[in-house]
């Protein structure tokens, strides 16, 4: 295991100088090739308490992506568990291939390394992950939540994040047309994995007309055949009239090819890290009169419910009533991203960043 941390000036670009720029603890390099194990542990920040944040499996074209990817997922971590009102610091782990690789061996070996970091970072599940997948994990490390609920879990975490998600949707609605209702709202939601599935079925509840849309065909046509969605082809989702469009699938959805085919008045959706440039992106929204819901707080249920598991005593209902407050944490983000006239994204980093350095001072006062 190579652990690397951000301790000197180094040239732009670099590992060093990414995780400099990003101010990252520790990149964890993970590699075993008995079971074929490639994988990265990004540690951002552990003001709060650990770092927990889920792992995801995904077949990346290179290892610079990869790397690009854990850096990006574990800062968007801190920021997430800091504005939900956890005591838990930022960290995200990818696993290099195919998901097919998945077996046993693989998994405790991975688990392995994160045991191997003494509690600095707890895994969760993420894209290409289940609670399966957790188990294995955690027969090597005590570090691990998003377990079964037969094995004293929290189960599967995607309902939670759906919820937070049609929360921050509905705040948003609130600031964009003065009513949080979205009864005959047209809603376009890209990507019906297990997130997006479930807060299709909260849109459709209301009276929302969604359009869906997915790079698995088969996935799509079970869900639009499941809610009534109405399907559409995933080149077109960008041009479509809609009055939120809802990303669900990968990142970067927002970047400078769809930022100016986009024709409706709120995003809001539960993807990681939906703006490909922070900045200029977020601008550019803000001159476009698009409010955006910041995709790390709206999907925070997801982490309140592990982190729930992980602090014991897990109580379901609890979690609901912890994720329902993403409501007015988002219009409250909403409200000073107008005041101050910054981007959304910057008003929540901000308002993250702020409690981090509060919690810092406490813990550094004795």
């Amino acid at each position: 295991m190579l652990e690397i941390k951000a301790t000197e000036t180094v040239r732009e670009g670099s590992i060093f100088g990414q995780i400099t720029t990003m101010d990252h603890e520790q990149l964890v390099i993970c590699h075993d090739e008995a079971t074929g194990l490639k994988a990265l542990i990004g540690i951002h920040n552990t003001t709060l308490g650990p770092a927990l944040g889920g792992t995801r499996m995904w077949p990346y074209t290179s290892e610079e992506e990869a790397i690009t990817d854990v850096l990006r997922l574990s800062r968007g971590m801190t920021f997430k568990n800091a504005l939900a009102g956890l005591n838990l610091g930022g960290g995200k782990a990818v696993i290099l291939g195919d998901p097919k690789l998945k077996n046993e061996a693989f998994l405790r070996r991975f688990g392995r390394f994160v045991q191997s970091l003494g509690g600095r970072y707890v895994t969760a599940e993420d894209v290409n992950m289940n609670t399966s997948d957790m188990e294995f994990i955690g027969m090597e490390t005590r570090h691990v939540t998003g377990l079964p609920e037969i094995k004293g879990g929290g189960g599967d975490p995607s309902p939670v994040t759906a919820y937070g998600v049609y929360m921050g949707i509905k705040a948003a609605a609130k600031k964009a047309f003065g009513s949080e209702s979205l009864e005959g709202k047209r809603i376009g939601v890209q990507g019906v994995g297990q997130v997006g599935k479930y807060l299709i079925e909260h849109l459709i509840k209301e009276g929302a007309n969604v359009l869906v849309t997915d790079i698995f065909e088969d996935k799509l046509l079970a869900v639009a055949k499941a809610t009534g969605a109405q399907v559409v082809d995933p080149n077109v989702i960008y041009d479509l009239e809609m009055d939120i469009y809802s990303p669900c699938a990968l990142g970067a959805t927002i970047n400078d090819q769809t930022i100016d085919r986009l024709k409706c008045a709120v995003i809001a959706g539960g993807a990681n890290n939906q703006l490909k440039d922070e900045a200029r992106h977020g601008r550019i929204l803000v001159e476009k009169g698009i409010v955006y819901a910041p995709d790390f707080l709206i999907n925070a249920g997801g982490v309140i419910n592990v982190g729930a598991e992980y602090f014991g005593g897990y109580d379901r209902e609890t979690v609901y009533k912890q994720t329902e407050k993403i409501y007015d944490t988002c219009l409250g983000i909403l409200n000073k991203s107008e005041k101050e006239n910054i981007p959304a994204q910057q008003a929540a980093i901000e308002t993250a960043k702020a409690r981090i350095e509060a919690i810092g001072k406490v813990k550094l006062s004795f």
